[in-house]
């Protein structure tokens, strides 16, 4: 009978290291780095940590010049809405107050047609500098768009939001320009809608837009009686 024999592996085939023996040969390669090699590797990790913070940056950048108005530099009205459902979410859960004015200039228009988008560019910065030393800190404006504005205001009733209301108009009425020789004013429309626990910021928005309107049709009529 033929005996059994055993299979060997081959004497060229290698043998498998352990776990602790690729860790002592990692080890001992890390040791044989040079200096020098180190070196580059924390310059390499430093220059890219600088990248990460400019691309950040960057973001940041891009991310605010996306909510504000690039002519007028208050929120535009995508900054403005995102502002104002961040305050009906803190009314609603604090209980707090609000209110909204929509808010819309007029003349804007023939002053465009007779001295030119600059003179009208000149009226819309006075307008924001106006509303913005009418209200507080806390509060926001913004630009909905053309020559439509938005202020979110805190803490007023519906008597004191009227009164602001009021109060914006007036001051924004008493503005003079002179373009070309000629001294020009413009006028404001204003609308308002409150803020509680109950509102949503596309209702509210829409509702102090009627209301706006619906003041600029009363202010017209006046206007033509006088």
């Amino acid at each position: 009978m033929k005996k059994k024999t055993t299979a060997r592996p081959p004497k060229s085939a290698k043998r498998r290291k352990s776990g602790g023996e690729a860790r002592k040969v990692a080890t001992k390669t890390a040791r044989r780095r040079s200096p020098a090699a180190a070196s580059d590797a924390k310059l390499t990790v430093r220059r890219l940590r600088a990248q990460l913070a400019e691309a950040r940056e960057r973001i940041e950048e891009l991310q605010a010049s996306a909510n504000t108005d690039f002519l007028l530099d208050i929120p535009n009205r995508r900054g403005f809405e995102r502002e104002l459902h961040r305050a009906i979410s803190y009314i609603k859960r604090y209980q707090a107050t609000g209110a909204l004015i929509v808010l819309d200039v007029d003349r804007l228009k023939p002053i465009n047609d007779s001295f030119g988008h600059a003179a009208g560019d000149e009226v819309l910065k006075g307008v924001v500098a106006t509303l913005l030393a009418q209200v507080r800190s806390s509060d926001v404006v913004g630009r909905l768009g053309g020559d439509e504005f938005a202020l979110l205001l805190w803490n007023l009733s519906g008597t004191d939001a009227c009164a602001k209301a009021a109060a914006l108009e007036e001051a924004i009425g008493q503005l003079t320009f002179v373009f070309r020789g000629e001294v020009v004013k413009a006028g404001a429309s204003a609308g308002v809608a409150i803020l509680n626990s109950h509102a949503e910021a596309g209702k509210a928005l829409e509702q102090a837009d009627c209301a706006m309107y619906v003041r600029k049709a009363q202010r017209r009529h006046e206007a033509a009686a006088q």
